[in-house]
């Protein structure tokens, strides 16, 4: 299969609510004792007011939508102002040399990992990959498994840490249900939904049988979020096996189970699953719809949809009519140095010269004394007048 360059990378969850990484409000405090509750790792952004990377990085990185899907599920997120009054006592325990900090923090208050300065988005979700691989419970409970111990509640423990890893857990849960008699008790019940991770699966059904007495013990909010996880791993594994089968699955309990998110859920998957396929024809078809229905004037969006349609169809000249005018929307809309730069690019594809160079300066003229951005910048204007 050709290899796809995808935009949006996600750890087992799509989060189905907003844009961009949302913040936890509340104390340091309470964070901690919510993410040990949850065994959540805490991502905070150490910044200080005054810092340029640390606004670019709020600006450009947190507020992109697939930033968001990655940190919002697998994450509780904390802005620190580390010259705040409010910060006082996190500085004690984790003193910040250089802004932003970004740190990986665990419910028993231990840092996991840590890295230093802006990340553009893709960077910083190889970060948050990084963090999660180095917080893996799961093994704990795998020694005292194979030792014989089958006390309900590690089998309990035991599943929900392999998901959360994205491991394989079938066999360990289908063992489990095999030797209970009634779904029913509030601990098989809870068991059910913890084991939920994929779509196509029994438990799955059972999930769906057992919904009512679930939401129950649980809460509606919890189910669906279970809900839309497991539809959306499966939905990966269609990505992964090419399997239009899957891939219908999981868009048709979506919809019969979640349909509030249906149409949305449809228009990421369809796209990931046409990008991962490299069809073309398909993937713009779709790109239309959301454009249309979900987009709309959204700057952002509307720059990562031509960003996605340069990076994988570049030799596909209606495809790159459709991002030339997505990236101009996004320019116009956004005005931001980054937008310019893309319509500039996807300009000079397509044969534009003299466009793509009133863009490009546009692009420097807006990079606000970023050396960085503005090196790349020149580096494309010569390009294009050399063109």
């Amino acid at each position: 299969m050709k290899q796809v360059l995808l935009p949006i990378l996600l750890f087992l969850t799509f989060n189905l609510s907003g844009q961009g990484i949302e913040f936890f409000d509340g104390t340091w405090e309470e964070a901690l004792e919510k993410a040990k509750a949850a065994e959540q790792l805490i991502f905070v952004d150490a910044y200080a007011k005054w810092c340029g990377p640390c606004k670019r990085m709020a600006k450009n990185t947190f507020t992109k939508k697939h930033v968001g899907d990655f940190f919002n599920s697998n994450f509780l997120n904390v802005k620190m102002d580390m010259e705040s009054s409010d910060a006082k006592t996190f500085r004690k325990h984790y003193p910040v040399s250089s802004y932003p900090t970004l740190l990986f923090i665990n419910g028993d208050g231990e840092v996991v990992s840590k890295g230093v300065g802006a990340k553009k988005p893709e960077d910083l979700i190889k970060m948050g990959e990084f963090a999660i691989s180095q917080f893996d419970v799961s093994e704990d409970y795998a020694t005292a498994y194979e030792k014989g111990d089958r006390d309900p509640e590690l089998i309990y423990n035991y599943v929900k840490a392999l998901n959360k890893m994205g491991k394989p857990s079938l066999k360990i849960v289908n063992d489990y249900l095999k030797t209970q008699t009634d779904m029913t008790t509030e601990h098989n019940l809870k068991f059910i939904q913890v084991a939920c991770s994929e779509a196509d699966s029994k438990v799955f059904d059972l999930l769906i049988k057992h919904r009512p007495q679930i939401e129950a013990v649980s809460s509606k909010e919890a189910v669906l979020e279970t809900i839309a996880a497991a539809c959306t791993r499966t939905a990966e594994k269609a990505v992964e096996f090419e399997s239009d089968d899957l891939h219908e699955e999981a868009k048709a309990k979506m919809k019969k189970y979640y349909p509030e998110k249906a149409q949305a859920f449809t228009f990421d998957r369809d796209m990931k699953y046409y990008l991962a396929t490299h069809n073309a024809k398909a993937y713009m078809k779709c790109c239309s719809n959301f454009a249309k229905k979900e987009v709309k004037n959204n700057a952002s969006q509307l720059h990562d949809l031509a960003k996605t349609i340069q990076d994988n169809f570049q030799d596909n000249s209606n495809a790159m009519k459709q991002a030339e005018k997505y990236a101009g929307k996004a320019a116009q809309n956004g005005g931001l140095s980054n937008y310019y730069y893309t319509y500039a690019n996807i300009l000079m594809l397509n044969g534009k010269k003299s466009k793509a160079l009133e863009m490009a300066r546009k692009s420097l003229e807006l990079s606000e004394g970023d050396r960085a951005a503005a090196a790349g910048i020149e580096k494309l204007i010569h390009k294009i007048e050399e063109g």
